[in-house]
Order: structure tokens, then C-alpha cells, then sequence
């Protein structure tokens, strides 16, 4: 019998798309994370015809910055803007990249540091906090043991 062993999960053992809702629901209960009052009316970049139809959208964003902060490192509101970029359709020209949102990205991060679980780096952007990396695991530990579901 082995004694003292502590499986610790992180976020690279969880699926995405199962982990980042379970963020999202977690996030709703900070008051420091809350969507804007212009959020219900704005688009996610130039490139969409219409704004996102799900009335968690804000959330489900912040929790995606969060995963994706955790996975790719410190990241600025540019390169979070090419991540959540897309094709923009033109017609019958050729498509072209467009990225997302700025004001979106950058008012997400903001909520996310006044919540302490981003904190900004001078020269690289923002990265996740302590606190956040701990509550990232958390959520991912959470999952494993009770399974997705």
C-alpha cells in the first residue's frame, strides 16, 4: 500500500469544451466579473454579422481567457484578439482574417485582475496570478474526481 500518493490534476488533463462552462458557472458567483452594460449589443469582432445569441457569452469569454492564459502564457490584448479572430466573408471576394474585439478582450482582463486572478506583467502582457492557477486546478481537480458530468 503506497502511502501519502496525491493525484493532482491541472487543466491539460480536462477537456476544454467540458471545463471552460464549469469555469464560466463559477465565475458568475465573482462580483468582480460582470458583462457590461453595452455587452448586449455589441458583436464579438468585425468580421460577425450578429451578436452571440447565448446571454452567458461574457462569462464563457472570460473563462476562455483564463484557460488560454494558463495554456499559452502571458498574453497581451493583441494576441488575445488574433485568438478569438475569425474569417471575415466578403462576397465573392476571398476571405481575410480579421480579429476580435479589443474592448471586449481588454475589459474582460480588467474584471479578471480586479478579481485577482489575472495580474499584469510589465513587457509581456498579463498571465494568470497565483490565485488564479490555483483556482484553474481547483475547477480541473473538481471534474476529475467527480467525473465530467
Amino acid at each position: 500500500m503506497r502511502r501519502g500518493v496525491f493525484i493532482v490534476s491541472t487543466v491539460f488533463d480536462v477537456p476544454a469544451d467540458q471545463l471552460i462552462p464549469r469555469i464560466a458557472e463559477e465565475l458568475k458567483k465573482a462580483k468582480e466579473v460582470t458583462p457590461p452594460e453595452w455587452a448586449s449589443y455589441v458583436k464579438t469582432g468585425a468580421q460577425k454579422e450578429r451578436r452571440p445569441t447565448a446571454s452567458d457569452w461574457w462569462y464563457i469569454r472570460c473563462a476562455s481567457i483564463l484557460r488560454r492564459l494558463y495554456v499559452k502564457g502571458p498574453s497581451g490584448v493583441s494576441r488575445l484578439r488574433t485568438a478569438y479572430g475569425d474569417r471575415k466573408r466578403r462576397g465573392v471576394r476571398p476571405n481575410h482574417f480579421m480579429k476580435g474585439s479589443g474592448s471586449i478582450v481588454r475589459t474582460a482582463l480588467q474584471q479578471l485582475e480586479a478579481a485577482g486572478l489575472v495580474e499584469h506583467e510589465k513587457g509581456t502582457g498579463r498571465r494568470l496570478s497565483r490565485q488564479g492557477r490555483s483556482f484553474l486546478d481547483k475547477m480541473a481537480h473538481m471534474m476529475r474526481t467527480q467525473g465530467a458530468g
